[in-house]
């Protein structure tokens, strides 16, 4: 019977530390992380890559829109192309402005707003300075301003130029440079005052721009000579030479609209009507696309093409 009870008490012993065995190792898978919480552990253990550092993303060239209402510019203003503005300026504009005194360039005569009609109605005149400026484009002032004056007796009207028949508007302003696509474009021209402006020519750089055939040289200079509103530089190709020649861009600059961004940076705004007049009969006289007058120019000693063309000489 003691034995009996003995062995008994050595069962429940055994199954007892059986019992807590099973009962510990229960505990253990209970309070051990699955598989994916170890992983995600490890995750936040493992240290970030570095970062390489970025290039420095060129900066986007500056964008300067069309605007008939720019910021007043004062003698102050600097550029944000140049640091300073470009040495000599003052003195150089001073020296053209005396160059140009006798007002003996074909400009003077026979520019856009000398070409017009002075005896028509007001927006009958603004529409002939508008024609002149658009055959101007590449052809001499003489040629354009004969032109216009044959289409002045014709009837320079955009009712009667949107009538006439192509050929003969391409026989009347001939031989001014592509007469053919001139004479497209203001029949077209002639076509959208006609049906969008009573006639009239738009009072906005942004609507004369998308005229067919009128790009900015034109619409500033129309907005300067129809509307007398000066809201931009007229840059055609004279200003655009001299403007490099005298080094006021900032770097070359390949065509006139680069250019006009770069000069209205720094020019004071009420110098920009009379730089384009000033500028275009300089290059008309004296500072001329093939052999310019060098020797003769009162900025030869201060200018850098006139500069750089005296050392040419000299080493050669």
């Amino acid at each position: 019977m003691i034995k009996t009870r003995l062995r008994s008490s050595k069962a429940h012993a055994a199954t007892s530390a059986t019992e807590k065995k099973t009962m510990a190792g229960r505990n253990t898978l209970k309070e051990a992380p699955d598989q994916d919480e170890c992983k995600d552990e490890k995750k936040e253990d493992i240290k970030p890559a570095i970062e390489k550092p970025s290039r420095k993303r060129r900066s986007a060239p500056i964008k300067v829109a069309y605007s008939d209402v720019p910021e007043p510019s004062t003698s102050d203003q600097v550029s944000r192309y140049f640091s300073s503005r470009p040495d000599h300026w003052e003195e150089m504009l001073d020296n053209i402005r005396k160059m140009r005194q006798d007002k003996d360039a074909p400009v003077d005569t026979m520019g856009c707003e000398k070409c017009h009609d002075e005896t028509a109605p007001d927006k009958v005149m603004r529409y002939q300075m508008l024609v002149s400026l658009m055959l101007s484009s590449q052809t001499k002032d003489e040629v354009t301003h004969a032109a216009v004056k044959r289409l002045c007796e014709f009837g320079l009207t955009p009712g009667h130029i949107a009538a006439t028949e192509l050929q003969k508007l391409e026989e009347v302003i001939y031989p001014v440079s592509f007469y053919r696509n001139k004479a497209k474009h203001m029949k077209k021209t002639a076509e959208v005052l006609l049906e969008k402006y009573d006639g009239d020519i738009p009072g906005t750089v942004d609507e004369l721009c998308h005229l067919p055939g009128v790009g900015p040289k034109m619409a500033y200079l129309a907005m300067s000579c129809a509307w007398k509103k000066t809201v931009g530089i007229g840059v055609d190709t004279h200003v655009h030479r001299i403007a490099n020649r005298l080094q006021w861009t900032p770097a070359p600059t390949k065509n006139p609209e680069q250019t006009r961004k770069a000069l209205e940076e720094w020019i004071p705004r009420d110098l920009w009507a009379e730089v384009n007049w000033l500028l275009v009969g300089f290059g008309q006289t004296v500072c001329k696309p093939v052999s310019p007058k060098c020797s003769s120019c009162l900025n030869k000693l201060i200018c850098p093409f006139a500069i750089a063309q005296k050392e040419k000489g000299s080493s050669s």
